[in-house]
């Protein structure tokens, strides 16, 4: 007799893929929740780092320009002192200038002249004074052309006033000027 399958197999077969293929999705829809989970979890890790690095780097800044700032604020002082140092440096190097202009205002005055004031405005000397003769400020004016830290005399006021005395009373302007030092040892 043959041998004759009255069963459903094939409905059997037909609910086995079906549930193994609902098995296959729910696995697929695991597997994808848990790819999704994890992904998220490593965005947010790697989110979370950068804001710590940016942090860091906002507290690096800070600090840098902290020291920026005292920087400016040393060289605003570096170059306060350093004026100062000038200051103090042309102060110096002027002090023997003073002397020198007083020995030379003696030197280069000849006999029957005399001064009545002197003022000094920067390297300008003004003089006003007395004098004997027109020959005496002439011989005045060329004591000055010889010195050596004075020079470039002019005669601005020359008066002869009536009286008694009669005698000329003189304004004159002349420069105060540095000589330079002869090199020692220097050769050609």
């Amino acid at each position: 007799m043959a041998n004759i399958n009255l069963l459903p197999w094939r409905e059997k077969l037909r609910a086995e893929r079906k549930r193994e293929f609902g098995m296959l999705v729910l696995l697929a829809l695991i597997l994808t929740g848990a790819a999704l989970g994890y992904w998220h979890w490593y965005n947010n890790q790697l989110i979370e780092y950068q804001e710590q690095r940016n942090a860091f780097l906002k507290k690096e800044i800070a600090q840098v320009n902290k020291k920026i700032r005292e920087i400016r604020d040393l060289e605003k002082v570096r170059k306060q002192l350093i004026s100062r140092m000038k200051v103090v440096t042309d102060l110096q190097s002027q002090r023997p200038l003073v002397v020198h202009l007083f020995d030379e205002l003696v030197t280069t005055l000849p006999d029957g002249v005399y001064l009545d004031s002197v003022v000094q405005k920067g390297n300008t000397i003004t003089v006003r004074g007395k004098a004997e003769s027109n020959a005496r400020i002439s011989a005045y004016m060329r004591n000055i052309e010889a010195s050596p830290w004075l020079s470039n005399p002019q005669l601005r006021i020359i008066e002869q006033k009536g009286g008694s005395q009669n005698t000329p009373t003189f304004s004159l302007t002349m420069r105060q000027v540095v000589p330079k030092a002869k090199g020692k040892g220097s050769r050609k």
